[in-house]
């Protein structure tokens, strides 16, 4: 087998909770050595976010992005610990930290300071809202759904903002900040030069709100909460079948066509209210009550496999448990068996053939 594609990078990780954790477990996933700098005695906030707990009693939320590392104590508030970590930094390749503007340098750990010290280090730093007049705003993830506009456009109807059911603006920032620190390695590899990399939570939601984003930006749409339907696709939503609910994704007319003779309403592909996808969305209110009373004659598991067979995407709701299962029904390795320890683990979901990840050990103990 061939090496770990980042066998040999050292990485000093000064970040906590999730977005930078996510990303540097991503770097330690593919062979870096990643050295997680954390307070003495408490660590990590995660290690205290539960329930729930694993079975040898630790936090399940630090378990989520921790594996493949290695936790060393360091008071940064001493000379003797900030020393520490500048001997630290003298080997890494790369360093990740995600605390307020400012307080590295304030620690004399800023990215001028660590240059001295290694020059061609790749630094990343992860803010929730820049290094401007959005610094001393706290980067929660809530915080940024909220103001970044995710939540006004998510939620079962207008007047009921709703987060999404996890911190996905940190997760989304986390896979940011790897691109980020991957492109950066690819042009030290070409010309020997370091660079600084730095994403922001709130300028990664703007970003990934893409077609609603767009949609503002091109056409002075300012989009509204729809629960689960699509602003420009109609049928692309959840319906109620004769026993769950079904998510039912139609991208096309062709698919239009195939769903509607499935469900046993073929005459609605000729209706001329509903025969094109725009047709569709400007009728929605008149077609999603005739396909939910077809839906409610079956099941949703019945819809899943008919409409699936024909090549309309569809599928039922399923709770973690269910997804879990069909993963396992659908040949995908989900999860992973971590050699060390009991508790397993949610797979890194990148495949590569030459140099696959590797799993070397558990979330580690507080040093």
């Amino acid at each position: 087998m061939s090496a770990a594609a980042l066998e040999g990078v050292v990485v000093a990780d000064f970040s906590r909770v999730l977005a930078g954790p996510y990303a540097t477990m991503m770097l330690a996933d593919f062979g870096a050595e990643v050295i997680k700098i954390e307070r003495p005695g408490t660590g990590d906030d995660t290690r205290q976010w539960g329930p729930p707990y694993d079975s040898t009693g630790v936090a399940t939320y630090f378990n989520s992005v921790n594996r493949n590392k290695r936790s060393v104590a360091l008071d940064l508030g001493s000379t003797e610990g900030r020393e520490q970590a500048r001997e630290l930094i003298r080997r890494a390749d790369i360093v990740v930290e995600n605390f307020r503007p400012g307080t590295m340098e304030k620690l004399g750990l800023g990215y001028d300071d660590v240059r001295a010290i290694r020059p061609d280090v790749i630094y990343c730093s992860i803010t929730g809202f820049g290094h401007g007049g959005g610094a001393a705003l706290p980067g929660y993830d809530l915080l940024v759904q909220a103001v970044g506009g995710l939540m006004s456009v998510t939620g079962t109807e207008p007047g009921d903002p709703t987060k999404a059911g996890v911190a996905l603006v940190d997760v989304l920032a986390g896979m940011h900040a790897l691109s980020g620190i991957l492109v950066a390695l690819a042009h030290r590899d070409r010309t020997g030069e370091g660079q600084r990399v730095d994403t922001n939570l709130f300028s990664v939601l703007l970003s990934s709100m893409v077609n609603q984003a767009s949609g503002y930006l091109g056409a002075g749409v300012v989009p509204g909460i729809m629960g689960n339907r699509h602003p420009s696709i109609t049928p692309y939503q959840t319906f109620d079948t004769a026993d769950r609910p079904i998510a039912i994704a139609v991208g096309n007319d062709k698919q239009f066509r195939a769903f509607a003779a499935v469900i046993g309403s073929p005459e609605l592909a000729d209706d001329p209210r509903f025969s094109t996808n725009p047709q569709r969305v400007a009728h929605r209110d008149v077609l999603c009550p005739l396909i939910e009373a077809a839906l409610k004659a079956k099941g949703a598991d019945h819809w899943y496999h008919e409409l699936t067979a024909v090549g309309v995407p569809a599928g039922p709701i399923n709770d973690l448990s269910e997804a879990f299962a069909f993963a396992e029904e659908l040949g995908i390795e989900a999860v992973v068996q971590m050699p060390d320890g009991p508790t397993p683990q949610v797979a890194n979901p990148i495949t590569l053939s030459a140099t696959p990840v590797t799993y070397r050990n558990s979330p580690p103990p507080l040093s």
